[in-house]
């Protein structure tokens, strides 16, 4: 079992940049792939961005290539997802993901859920 609690959510006018945090506790001795994902109101849950274990792979979503950023500290078990450019569409709650993932590839999809943390984004 992996809890996973994300942090670093707010209110930011466009243009302006934000960190959002994952904290991952409990098994994270496992080769963890972990992702960003994101819902809007009225919106399905979307893909934002995923990495795989060690770093080495990344992957975004077309809406956020060049402006997102994936990071991940394994000796902190700790993922981060740092936006800059923000523009209003990107106003959701964004959530972390996690899967344990043998090969050090980018998951497909995702076991473990953490509650979300609320992005709004002012014009």
């Amino acid at each position: 079992q992996v809890q996973l609690v994300e942090s670093g959510g707010g209110l930011v006018q466009a243009g302006g940049s934000l960190r959002l945090s994952c904290a991952a506790s409990g098994r994270t001795r496992s080769r963890l792939a972990m992702g960003w994902f994101r819902q809007a109101p009225g919106k399905e849950r979307e893909f934002v961005t995923g990495i795989s274990w060690s770093g080495g792979r990344t992957n975004y979503a077309d809406s956020v290539k060049g402006r997102f950023t994936i990071s991940r500290d394994n000796a902190q078990n700790t993922v981060y997802l740092q936006m800059n450019s923000v523009k209003p569409e990107d106003t959701a709650v964004y959530y972390c993901a996690a899967q344990p993932l043998i090969s050090d590839l980018i998951s497909p999809s995702y076991t473990w859920w953490g509650q979300g943390t609320q992005v709004t984004v002012s014009s």
